[in-house]
């Protein structure tokens, strides 16, 4: 194959990020309708619960497709998403600087509501990182950070009650097979990760706690606030 152009590169990356934001979105739509449906009269009660059942059946099935089809463009096309990431670690003058260019946008602390909202990029703890354009991958860094940290506490959270659903579904698994998405964050160590904006940040508040971490020290930049701000100069 003759090596793509920088444009194809840029507009194969964004179309990948794209879909990832759609499966986001579509996460965040469940949570909304499922949110919306009025338990008190069981006709709409009855009739939600079918429209939810056959919603999440055809949303996990393009899920599927989409994974596929991510892995597939990434590799035939040689692109990454993580390719346009920056990280401070290691590197205090870049983090200093990925922090100052970070700050001249809006921070958003975890508990607010980032329904159909995107990141690109986030401080936490003192380290900064931007070029992160969906909350999976944000949730994938803080966690692997949380799990260097102190590796026994995040191994233990497969036991806590508190990362368990009342139908017994984990959050953390040392097994990846019952997870709807499991991704790894250490050696035979895996979270669920099919989750939307606002799930995701629920389980890092979670983490938190355990950890004994504010949420204070977590910031978060919004994709759309950096838009506007380019559209106002």
């Amino acid at each position: 194959m003759t090596p793509a152009s920088p444009r194809t590169l840029s507009r194969t990356r964004e179309i990948l990020q794209d879909l990832e934001a759609v499966r986001e979105n579509l996460l965040a739509l469940s949570d909304d309708i499922w949110t919306g449906i009025d338990r008190q009269d069981l006709d709409a009660f009855d009739e939600g619960v079918r429209f939810m059942r056959s919603f999440v059946e055809k949303n996990s099935a393009f899920d599927r497709v989409a994974t596929d089809l991510s892995s597939l463009v990434q590799q035939f096309m040689s692109v990454r998403l993580e390719e346009s990431e920056q990280t401070g670690s290691g590197d205090q003058e870049q983090n200093e600087r990925i922090i100052a260019e970070l700050n001249r946008e809006e921070p958003h602390s975890i508990d607010e509501d980032f329904t159909f909202k995107r990141p690109f990029g986030f401080i936490f703890d003192g380290e900064a990182a931007t070029g992160v354009t969906t909350w999976q991958r944000l949730y994938e860094l803080i966690c692997k950070h949380l799990f260097t940290r102190d590796e026994a506490l995040f191994r233990s959270l497969e036991r806590h009650a508190d990362f368990i659903s009342n139908r017994g579904n984990h959050t953390v698994s040392s097994n990846p097979t019952p997870l709807r998405k499991a991704m790894a964050v250490g050696p035979d160590l895996y979270i669920e990760s099919n989750l939307s904006a606002n799930s995701i940040c629920t389980t890092i508040r979670r983490l938190f706690a355990e950890y004994g971490i504010g949420m204070e020290t977590l910031k978060v930049y919004l994709r759309q606030d950096r838009d506007a701000g380019r559209e106002n100069v």
